[in-house]
């Protein structure tokens, strides 16, 4: 199977129960997620996300266009197996425990009490959660939620996993823990598709990207390849220098100092010369490579492109 996750041409409207009003959610939107990849959706708020994933888990029907999740049309039952969600805002039963909770939903999932134990004990273990705590999810906090959120996720063993804003809700050390879960289960050959507005996280840990905005697609494909500029490239040297500005600056794009290194952004054709001016100016090379933007450069310059 190549493609886990096809969208081709989807369209969704809602009527609003008030005024009658059709509202477009999503327009022609096509994209495909490959399999044992990690895929980011990305979109300022009402671009259309919620709805594509309510798509792909067959809870809402397309007006038209067509689709298939693990090879199967979309919202066919058998796939829901072989699905596991964490939705932005996880819902649970308070007064549960995490054992508890792990249990219902492992039953819920068709799963017998020997394998939920198994698995709960080791996927709450994972998530950084206590075993064997009788403290119920009502006092747990949103960071805390979260994880478990995650772990009951995962209890079905699926082939695919969605998630919708992972790291909500969690510190910088938490936020790194669950990226090294969504790159392990991507090691364990499970595919990812994660919806955040965490960029940088995105840039981290995925393969390809789609970019929706108003209901479309506006840039989509694998991340490399989105975020490098063609033509230009990043010339790195250790050491600084009072004069590096204005010697590399007649020839560079840009220029900057941080932390003992000097950075230069050049046209490929002029690498040459600031390495030759580098060396002048007493600077040692570290490095020199394609230039790459940040996933939040590329995001702001697509979405604020699209506002004009």
């Amino acid at each position: 199977m190549d493609n886990v996750i096809l969208l081709e041409n989807i369209r969704k409207t809602f009527r609003s129960p008030m005024l009658r009003i059709k509202r477009t959610a999503i327009s022609d939107l096509s994209l495909g997620v490959r399999e044992n990849s990690i895929f980011g959706l990305l979109g300022p708020n009402g671009a259309g996300k919620t709805t594509t994933l309510k798509v792909i888990l067959g809870l809402v029907s397309p007006d038209s266009g067509t689709g298939n999740v693990l090879g199967k049309p979309l919202g066919s039952k058998s796939t829901r197996a072989r699905i596991g969600f964490l939705p932005e805002q996880p819902y649970f039963y308070g007064f549960m425990t995490a054992e508890k909770a792990m249990m219902f939903y492992g039953h819920l999932a068709g799963l017998d009490t020997e394998t939920i134990r198994n698995r709960s004990e080791k996927l709450l273990s994972l998530v950084g959660l206590p075993i064997g705590s009788h403290l119920t999810l009502e006092k747990y906090s949103k960071g805390m939620l979260q994880r478990f959120g995650i772990a009951q996720a995962l209890l079905n063993d699926p082939d695919l996993v969605i998630m919708d804003e992972p790291s909500s809700g969690l510190d910088p050390v938490g936020q790194k823990e669950i990226r090294e879960i969504i790159i392990s289960l991507k090691e364990r050959g499970k595919t990812v598709f994660l919806s955040s507005h965490q960029l940088s996280e995105v840039e981290s840990v995925c393969d390809s990207v789609s970019i929706i905005n108003s209901g479309r697609a506006v840039a989509q494909g694998q991340l490399d390849d989105l975020l490098e500029v063609k033509g230009v490239s990043l010339v790195t040297f250790t050491g600084e220098s009072e004069r590096a500005q204005k010697v590399f600056s007649p020839l560079a794009r840009k220029v900057h100092t941080e932390n003992g290194k000097t950075h230069v952004e050049v046209d490929a054709d002029k690498v040459y010369e600031i390495i030759t001016s580098g060396k002048e100016l007493g600077l040692y090379l570290q490095t020199v490579g394609p230039f790459r933007k940040t996933l939040e450069d590329l995001f702001m310059e697509i979405v604020r492109g699209q506002e004009i």
